[in-house]
């Protein structure tokens, strides 16, 4: 299964990243790969929001549709992404933010397999690579829409 963590300081505020990171039918605008974003649902419970939401990732021919669950721990700052349906067999997906100082500091583990064998060999091959390229379209994003002085 590939997986990943990132740690990184992004100028941007905890809010702000939050709520770029939940802003998911916007993923195609910056994303690399994400073809469609769509939220079906959304659920507030006070401190815990639920969205339940598809994202349609690919590349040239390839391309995919999965939904997940989405849960927003205000308490906890953090994000926790789980698959419903679609190509993969298993994802866990976790955000946590903190602010430190003028920036968000935000603490990123992805681990997945996806149902065809194949696919998980040939994404295994380039994961680190992709996973930086998404970072990093997440931080430009922070930066495009709230850049601080």
């Amino acid at each position: 299964m590939p997986s990943a963590k990132i740690k990184k300081k992004i100028h941007c505020s905890r809010e702000n990243l939050i709520r770029i990171v939940l802003d998911i039918e916007k993923y195609p605008e910056f994303v690399p790969w994400c073809l469609d974003g769509k939220i079906y649902d959304i659920v507030n419970k006070g401190e815990i929001i639920k969205i339940t939401a598809d994202l349609t990732i690919g590349k040239s021919l390839f391309n995919e549709t999965y939904k997940s669950l989405v849960v927003y721990n205000k308490n906890l700052d953090s994000i926790l992404v789980t698959n419903i349906n679609g190509p993969l067999k298993y994802l866990e997906n976790k955000w946590f933010f903190k602010e430190v100082g003028s920036k968000c500091e935000i603490d990123f583990h992805i681990d997945f397999e996806l149902k065809s064998k194949f696919l998980n060999l040939l994404i295994g091959k380039s994961f680190d690579f992709c996973i930086q390229k998404i970072t990093e379209a997440f931080e430009k994003r922070a930066i495009d829409l709230f850049k601080r002085s």
